[in-house]
């Protein structure tokens, strides 16, 4: 079979390469740190003391790493993957990273007759590639896609070719735009219910029910309830991702104004926070400058990534009307909801407004800058809704974009084993 070499077993590297495995494919590894592939090595990895040992007689290598940094650190050099790799071998980058990084690691693997294709994934619900439900969105030549299309799709759900190298990286941020809004807009009308005494478990239960819920609001707020802020990612990732964003929206003359209000706010949290913290201490950033706090008392997320890293792995799931899989999870809220007032109410019904608003706003200026990339409507539809930037919004974008279901790329549940934006961002604008 193909032979992989992967270089990065971190989070969203260990279960690529668990798939990779039980698929049949070898596998060899390696990462700084040694500790963190031992699962993987316990499954049948072969560990390499190096990016160059990794890489040697391997078809395909995969980088899975953290920082744009780290991805040339691991490519090139002596003892990078480069100087280990064959001519007509492929080079897969799933990060998410500039990609001036790219094509310049790109540019020296030519020169070997070496293929390059970035493939930054998204998780198509909490950490989606713990059970293969993430996407790929593929930048480089045609003819290297069509080679690692079934390897990406044993990782994933779906992958699509969206052009040449700094293209895929592009749609990546332009997804990951809609969800970071998505996270601090939630964060701020959770903020709001609680100063009106409306109970964070209760608004939270409001929110998706509503229009706006989105993926952000359904699967990720949850951590917010019960304070954990998903250790499933770094805040230093998401500053970074926003602020590449706003580096590419000033290079395709985008104005992008929520766009930029959001990387502002995770600019700031990062400032507050180690940048090993959990990413969703942008919300608690402006929390706890108004003395309020959103932890449910006794409220555990049904997650391993949330309170309890003793939470079960999922094995339920359920598909929504679009075709996606998601975990499915039973929330516990010890508290009862209370009766609401008049005033409760009407504040809830102009919160969902404002974050369907929201959700619009910032679809339009993901839709500006997948146009200022030469991206068709009808494929910015398809990223958006294959991402965890989906929204009810985003959904609803189907007929307009002439959008296929993907009956016949896409995986089953089945089949998976294991208005008013000033309310809401009054500080900011």
């Amino acid at each position: 079979m193909t032979r992989v070499g992967f270089i990065g077993t971190g989070n969203m590297g260990r279960p690529m390469i668990d798939k990779l495995l039980e698929a049949g494919y070898p596998v060899s590894v390696y990462d700084f740190r040694t500790e963190s592939a031992r699962s993987v090595i316990e499954k049948g990895a072969e560990w390499h003391d190096s990016p160059r040992s990794a890489a040697n007689n391997c078809d395909i290598v995969i980088t899975c790493l953290p920082l744009p940094e780290d991805v040339y650190e691991n490519m090139v050099g002596d003892e990078g993957a480069l100087a280990g790799m064959k001519s007509s071998s492929v080079w897969i980058d799933t990060s998410t990273t500039d990609y001036h990084n790219t094509l310049d690691v790109a540019s020296q693997a030519k020169s070997q007759g070496i293929y390059s294709l970035e493939a930054p994934a998204s998780n198509l619900s909490h950490m989606g590639v713990d059970f293969a439900n993430a996407s790929f969105f593929v930048g480089g030549p045609l003819e290297a896609y069509k080679r690692c299309e079934i390897v990406l799709n044993e990782m994933g759900v779906v992958s699509f070719h969206v052009g040449g190298i700094g293209q895929a990286q592009s749609v990546k941020l332009l997804t990951n735009l809609l969800f970071y809004t998505a996270v601090v807009a939630v964060g701020d009308a959770l903020l709001h219910s609680r100063f009106a005494g409306v109970p964070a478990h209760q608004a939270w239960k409001c929110f998706v029910r509503s229009p706006a819920n989105s993926v952000a609001i359904e699967q990720f707020a949850p951590f917010l309830l019960d304070g954990s802020f998903d250790s499933s990612c770094s805040l230093e990732i998401a500053v970074k991702d926003m602020a590449l964003t706003v580096q590419m929206a000033d290079e395709l003359k985008t104005p992008m104004p929520l766009g930029r209000v959001i990387e502002s706010r995770y600019r700031h949290a990062g400032l507050k926070y180690d940048r090993y913290d959990n990413h969703l201490r942008v919300v608690e950033a402006r929390h706890t400058g108004n003395g309020v706090h959103l932890k449910v008392p006794g409220y555990s997320a049904p997650s391993k990534y949330g309170i309890d890293p003793s939470y079960p792995i999922d094995q339920e799931f359920t598909t929504d009307q679009v075709g996606r899989v998601k975990p499915k999870r039973e929330h516990q809220f010890p508290l009862n909801d209370i009766p609401l007032d008049d005033d409760q109410v009407k504040l809830l019904d102009t919160l969902i407004d404002d974050l369907v608003y929201v959700n619009r706003q910032i679809l339009d200026e993901a839709y500006d800058l997948g146009r200022g990339m030469g991206l068709k409507d009808s494929l910015i539809y398809d990223v958006v809704t294959w991402s965890v930037g989906a929204s009810n919004w985003s959904d609803s974008l189907m007929d307009e974009c002439g959008n296929e279901l993907m009956s016949e790329r896409k995986k089953t549940a089945d089949e998976i084993t294991s208005p008013n934006l000033t309310a809401l961002f009054a500080d900011n604008l």
